[in-house]
């Protein structure tokens, strides 16, 4: 699919999205003056969130894609921290708050690190996670200049758990960016 159809789909997406939320916040507004349906409505955000949520993931893939790594920094950024607190959703926050960080750190590696520090004081289990562990190795070794430690650092994290598409594009735009790596390298493992 070409750009200009990713950025149709997102912009779909997030259409459909917004039509889902209002929808929700509506119904929920009618219920109000029924007071013993409180129960009700907390079934009812949860079973509304996720699908706004598989919306949103959708459209902040795409601007990453398109580098409009503001958008999809703010969508991960909001489902992640929509996300941890609920005990069914919150091993899914990890990934959004890697995603968001690696769209920092295509940015600026300084904005990355001060990402992820805010991401472990929100989300304490994700400085446990192999995402973040991930993450600090390819900062240091971005810091350092040191394309084959960040090589090494992809090749022992897609050991385990494979990387998609999407996740080899951002980190070879991040590999890209150390001195010294030459463009026709396009391979991170």
């Amino acid at each position: 699919m070409d750009n200009a159809g990713k950025e149709r789909e997102a912009v779909q997406l997030m259409a459909e999205a917004e039509k889902r939320v209002k929808a929700s916040h509506s119904f929920l507004r009618g219920l109000f003056g029924l007071l013993h349906i409180m129960n009700n409505l907390l079934i009812i955000t949860k079973e509304k969130n996720p699908t706004a949520n598989k919306c949103l993931l959708k459209v902040a893939a795409y601007a990453a894609q398109l580098e409009q790594y503001q958008k999809a920094i703010e969508i991960y950024e909001q489902v992640g921290a929509n996300t941890m607190d609920n005990p069914l959703l919150k091993y899914s926050a990890k990934d959004y708050f890697f995603k968001a960080a690696l769209c920092h750190f295509i940015v600026d590696e300084l904005n990355a690190k001060l990402a992820l520090e805010k991401y472990e004081e929100m989300f304490p289990a994700f400085t446990d996670s192999r995402e973040c562990k991930l993450l600090k190795k390819l900062l240091e070794a971005h810091e350092e200049q040191n394309s084959e430690a960040y090589t090494e650092a992809v090749k022992e994290f897609d050991s385990i758990s494979r990387l998609d598409q999407w996740l080899t594009t951002m980190l070879l735009r991040i590999k890209k960016s150390i001195q010294g790596d030459g463009e026709g390298d396009g391979d991170l493992k």
